[in-house]
């Protein structure tokens, strides 16, 4: 026998479930945003500095903060993935959760792979190439 959650349960759970599935995607845009951006502004200002803060540490912040959103954001949806194994295939609702879980995964895993690589490539090649 199973029991009906609660709104303010329905809620959380939901804002989660949509955390899983589109953390990464927005992770993702706010790393090249501030990535690339930084890196810009720096370079046309004529300067290694981003308000008295090393370049490549204010970049690497930019690749590791959402590079963590983008793990939380998978550790969500495989959560959600395994909390809705037993569901069974009578309950849309529980079915729906589990699909979105799995695309939240795969796209997770994707966005990380992304951030990553872009991070390395803006860490490692030398900042203002002209």
């Amino acid at each position: 026998m199973t029991t009906r959650p609660g709104p303010h349960a329905r809620l959380t759970g939901g804002l989660l479930l949509w955390y899983g599935v589109l953390g990464g995607a927005v992770a993702w845009a706010v790393h090249v945003l501030a990535a690339w951006s930084l890196d810009e502004l720096a370079c046309a200002a004529g300067s290694e500095r981003v308000a008295a803060v090393p370049l490549w540490q204010a970049v690497g912040l930019a690749v590791v903060i959402p590079g963590l959103f983008t793990v939380g954001s998978l550790l969500v949806a495989a959560l959600v993935w395994r909390r809705t194994a037993r569901a069974g295939e009578e309950d849309r609702a529980f079915g729906r959760s589990r699909m979105l879980a799995v695309v939240g995964v795969w796209a997770n895993l994707l966005f990380l792979t992304i951030i990553v690589l872009g991070g390395v490539a803006v860490l490692v090649l030398p900042p203002c190439q002209r």
